[in-house]
C-alpha cells in the first residue's frame, strides 16, 4: 500500500469543524483562556523576578513552571485559533511534526518540573536547616537543565518515529498534533506495537516523575506526622498544598489521556480532556500559587504600593 508520505504533504486537523454552531463560543473561550494564561504566567514571573524576597529556589522553580505553561499553550492555541477563524484544517508534515516535538518536550517538562518542586518541598520539610545548602543555585540549574535534555531526547525519538512512519490515512480527529492521535494513522495498524509504545511513554516520561512525587510526599507526610503539635503539622503541610493541587490536576487529566487502551479511544472526549490539560490547567496555575500563597499576596501588595 502506498504510504501517505508519498502521496500527500500534510494532515487534515478536523479540530472542531464538525461543530460549526459552537465556533464562536470556542473562539471566545480559546482567546480568553489564552490571554489569561499568558498574562497570569508572565505576571507571576515578573513579580517573582522583581521582588528580591521571592528569590528562593521554590519561587525560581515557579518561574520556570510559569514559562513552561505559557509556552505549552502557545504551541497549541494560536494554531487552534487560526483554524477556528479561517476554517483552514490543513497542516503540513513539517508543521505537524514540529508542533509534536515541542508539545512533547514542553508538556513532559511540566511533569519533570513538578517532580523537582516535590524534591524542593521534601528538602524544605525534612531537612529545613540544610535547605539552602542542598537546593542551591547549582543544584537547581543542573536539575532543570538535565530535565530539558531528557525531554528533548525523548521528543526527538518520537518525532523521528512519527516522521518516518508510513500512513494509511491523513485525517487527525483532533485540534493539534499529538502522538497517540497520529499513531492511529500508522500503516499497518499494529495494535500490539501501539500499546507497547504507549507503555514505554507512560513508564519513562509520565510514571517516573509521578512515582518520584509520590515518594517525596510519603516522606513529607511521615515528617509532618512526627511534628509535636497539630498547628505545626497544618502550617508545614500547607506549604505543599499549592504544588499538590497542581499535581492532582495535571496527572488526573494526563493519565486519563495516555494510560488507556487504544480500543476505548474517543475523539470527542479526548479533545475535551486535551483542553483541560493544555489550556485550563496552565491558565489556573498562576492563580493557584497567588491565591494560596501568603508570600506572593504580600509581594503583590508591596508592588502595588510601590506603583
Amino acid at each position: 500500500m502506498e504510504s501517505m508520505n508519498e502521496t500527500h504533504d500534510g494532515f487534515i486537523l478536523l479540530g472542531f469543524s464538525e461543530m460549526p454552531h459552537l465556533r464562536l463560543k470556542l473562539l471566545s473561550f480559546f482567546l480568553g483562556a489564552y490571554t489569561i494564561c499568558i498574562t497570569g504566567n508572565f505576571f507571576i514571573s515578573f513579580l517573582i523576578l522583581l521582588q528580591h524576597q521571592l528569590h528562593t529556589p521554590m519561587y525560581m522553580l515557579i518561574v520556570n513552571l510559569a514559562m513552561v505553561d505559557a509556552t505549552f499553550t502557545s504551541i497549541i492555541i494560536p494554531r487552534a485559533l487560526y483554524g477556528l477563524l479561517s476554517g483552514d484544517t490543513y497542516i503540513s508534515f513539517p508543521g505537524c511534526f514540529m508542533q509534536l516535538f515541542f508539545f512533547l518536550a514542553v508538556g513532559n517538562m511540566e511533569s519533570f518540573l513538578l517532580a523537582i518542586m516535590a524534591f524542593d518541598r521534601y528538602v524544605a520539610v525534612c531537612h529545613p536547616l540544610r535547605y539552602l545548602v542542598i537546593m542551591n543555585r547549582r543544584t537547581c540549574v543542573c536539575l532543570v537543565a538535565s530535565s530539558w535534555i531528557i525531554v528533548s531526547l525523548h521528543s526527538t525519538l518520537y518525532t523521528a518515529m512519527a516522521s518516518t512512519h508510513s500512513y494509511c490515512a491523513w485525517v487527525l480527529q483532533h485540534f493539534f498534533c499529538d502522538f497517540p492521535i497520529i499513531m492511529l494513522l500508522f500503516c499497518p495498524n499494529n495494535v500490539a506495537t501501539e500499546q507497547m509504545i504507549l507503555f514505554i511513554e507512560g513508564t519513562t516520561i509520565i510514571s517516573s516523575p509521578l512515582l518520584f512525587i509520590l515518594g517525596s510526599y510519603i516522606l513529607i507526610i511521615r515528617a509532618v506526622v512526627d511534628l509535636s503539635t497539630s498547628q505545626r503539622r497544618w502550617k508545614t503541610f500547607s506549604t505543599c498544598s499549592s504544588h499538590l493541587t497542581m499535581v492532582i490536576l495535571f496527572y488526573g487529566t494526563v493519565m486519563f489521556m495516555y494510560f488507556r487502551p487504544i480500543s476505548i479511544y474517543s475523539p470527542t472526549y479526548d479533545r475535551v480532556i486535551s483542553i483541560v490539560y493544555s489550556v485550563i490547567i496552565p491558565m489556573l496555575n498562576p492563580f493557584i500559587y497567588s491565591l494560596r500563597n501568603k508570600e506572593v499576596k504580600s509581594a503583590v501588595k508591596r508592588m502595588i504600593k510601590e506603583v
